[in-house]
């Protein structure tokens, strides 16, 4: 048979995609019709002035894709291909308005946001000397699927760093990484097999607060008092799972007394299945102070799950994180995700652990923490002379964030828009609060982040700011 053909001489594709396209098109319209012979390679090579080469790699993928089937010595021949049902030639492929992305310039744009670092002063020579040393020396890791907790080197290494900054106290085999805590408690609460009552900080993390309801756990956010998590709240819970902050509570920065984390050690030893998740988001920067101790460094019953980032001191866009779990709840992490596979960038993880082993992590947290401290104390005396008494700041000396209470009588809604439109970023204390969604009249709160602000924009920020506010 003949199969009429457009012009591929003009085309600028390749000659045998056009044909391989074409004849497809034909059999799924029916224009050929099924068990239908097609031309030999040498009769079409002839009939479309193509080499013969060029019509067989065209039938050998009209072959494998299943449109056509071979018959020995006799030639090629269309296959009996099931129709598409409901397929209507007007049905557009393209996606609905609302789901796609909308991409917002950054240009001119000023972030008080608590989710970023200072970018500007990562030392990038160095990583990208230490990304070399792991191609050199890990070729054979980087072509195979490592283990499922990441690399045991540098969980030697993690576990040796938050032992000493942090007092953790691990083994390197109790330490889990993976590409962000959202997934890495994501994974831990997957082990739990009878939904466990979840009790979370209110204000707190949302993020976290929205995973775990989506996940159908019986999430209870509980109050904070002065010290922190609210101790009778926690008691009449009934939770099993208690999400906490100690050493700087996100998002008001309050840091736990000692006698309120061994309140929370008692409790969780009342009964055997109770755990107190340590988020240790980013306990790295202290600014008169030496490092607090976190509260796994207390617990002396194995009821205490921490977690931990590089995402504040290193890059947030380099997503590793990890968690350290007991050894009973690890037991039941390895038999439940016995076939899950590591999930974080395996050379990412080989440089990270070359950047510590090399000292310049260490060297990069002692300039950061200076280079913060100078911008948080500037930050707040600027708010402080230009808000006079119409502000209160808690200035807890730590982290990467404060809390501001402005007053005004101007709602969170008003004074959200009024910032997107003036290029500032800022989030106000509604978004933390998981289920309270009280406010007290004349006054609002601000989540005030200072990671990426640069010195020089100070005065100018804070300018702008009090002309949203008031």
């Amino acid at each position: 048979m003949d199969i009429l053909f457009s012009d591929i001489t003009k085309k600028t594709t390749y000659k045998y995609q056009q044909i391989y396209k074409e004849i497809k098109v034909k059999i799924l319209n029916r224009k050929i019709q099924p068990d239908e012979k097609l031309p030999s390679k040498r009769k079409l090579a002839n009939q479309l002035k193509v080499s013969i080469n060029t019509v067989t790699i065209a039938y050998e993928q009209l072959l494998a894709e299943g449109y056509i089937y071979t018959v020995e010595r006799s030639g090629y021949y269309v296959e009996n291909i099931t129709q598409f049902q409901h397929q209507e030639e007007s049905v557009t492929t393209k996606l609905p308005h609302d789901l796609k992305e909308k991409t917002m310039r950054k240009d001119g744009w000023i972030s008080l946001s608590h989710m970023t670092s200072d970018i500007s002063m990562f030392p990038f020579k160095e990583w990208l000397k230490c990304q070399q040393k792991a191609i050199t020396n890990h070729k054979e890791e980087l072509s195979e699927i490592i283990h499922p907790q990441g690399p045991l080197l540098l969980r030697n290494t993690i576990s040796r760093i938050i032992a000493l900054s942090r007092g953790v106290m691990c083994e390197p085999e109790q330490i889990v990484i993976g590409a962000g805590t959202q997934l890495l408690i994501k994974q831990l609460m997957e082990v739990q097999k009878n939904k466990p009552i979840i009790a979370m900080e209110d204000p707190g993390y949302s993020r976290f607060y929205t995973l775990l309801k989506n996940m159908d756990f019986d999430v209870r956010s509980l109050k904070l008092d002065g010290k922190g998590i609210n101790m009778k709240e926690v008691e009449s819970s009934k939770a099993n799972f208690l999400f906490v902050t100690p050493s700087h509570q996100f998002p008001t920065g309050k840091i736990m007394p000692i006698s309120r984390r061994i309140q929370l050690l008692n409790w969780s030893t009342q009964t055997s299945n109770r755990y107190i998740v340590e988020d240790d988001y980013d306990s790295e920067f202290k600014y008169e102070t030496d490092n607090i101790p976190s509260l796994q460094s207390l617990d002396r019953n194995q009821r205490v799950i921490y977690t931990g980032t590089f995402s504040k001191t290193m890059l947030p866009g380099l997503r590793v994180s990890y968690m350290v779990l007991p050894p009973d709840m690890l037991r039941k992490y390895r038999q439940h995700h016995a076939d899950l596979m590591q999930n974080s960038n395996s050379l990412a993880l080989f440089t990270l652990y070359y950047f510590i082993e090399s000292g310049e992590y260490a060297k990069h947290i002692r300039r950061m923490n200076h280079h913060y401290e100078m911008k948080r104390k500037e930050l707040i005396k600027q708010l402080e002379l230009r808000f006079e008494d119409n502000v209160k700041i808690e200035d807890v000396p730590a982290g990467l964030h404060f809390l501001a209470q402005f007053k005004t009588y101007k709602d969170y809604e008003t004074i959200e828009e009024r910032a997107k439109k003036e290029k500032l970023e800022i989030y106000s204390m509604r978004r933390f609060m998981l289920t309270n969604k009280y406010k007290e009249e004349g006054v609002i709160d601000l989540i005030i982040g200072f990671a990426t602000i640069k010195r020089e924009q100070i005065p100018d920020t804070v300018e702008k700011l009090h002309c949203i506010i008031n």
